[in-house]
């Protein structure tokens, strides 16, 4: 576990890039905290160190925002899964369709059963301190074997 202060968006950038650059297919970046706490923020940034050019919209409604190259390095699925009340429910929208291939940014997580079973998840718990706020983050073992957040 590392924890990683965010006092300002260019630090926020900088956490964003470094997951950026050794993010992959089938992996999963899992954000939790409480409202306001700069899960979409962050998603944001990652889209953006990818390359995205765009507007990021927050997938709160929609649930999943799909970004597929050349706007990105590799294919990207935002989600938002507060709006779900069972895990079903992501079942039930084809999450394991739009992950084919692709990475997973996951907002509230655990409204969809969770992802850090899986190697590939790095975890990230937001949450808002006096300067701004601070990321603890877990990586699971595949984000380990890179030399990330060991």
């Amino acid at each position: 576990m590392t924890v990683v202060l965010l006092p300002d968006l260019a630090a926020t950038a900088a956490l964003a890039a470094q997951i950026a650059r050794a993010l992959q297919p089938g992996d999963v970046v899992a954000l939790h905290g409480g409202l306001g706490t700069g899960k979409t923020t962050l998603a944001r940034a990652i889209l953006g160190a990818l390359g995205h050019d765009g507007e990021v919209p927050s997938p709160t409604f929609a649930i999943v925002e799909v970004y597929d190259p050349p706007g990105v390095r590799l294919p990207v699925v935002h989600a938002d899964f507060y709006r779900l009340r069972t895990p079903a429910e992501a079942d039930e929208i084809g999450l394991d369709d739009y992950r084919q291939g692709a990475a997973l940014i996951a907002e509230w997580p655990d409204h969809a059963g969770g992802f850090a079973h899986e190697p590939g998840c790095l975890t990230i718990h937001m949450e808002t301190i006096e300067k701004g706020r601070r990321a603890i983050v877990e990586p699971g073992r595949l984000w380990q074997e890179r030399g990330l957040w060991i």
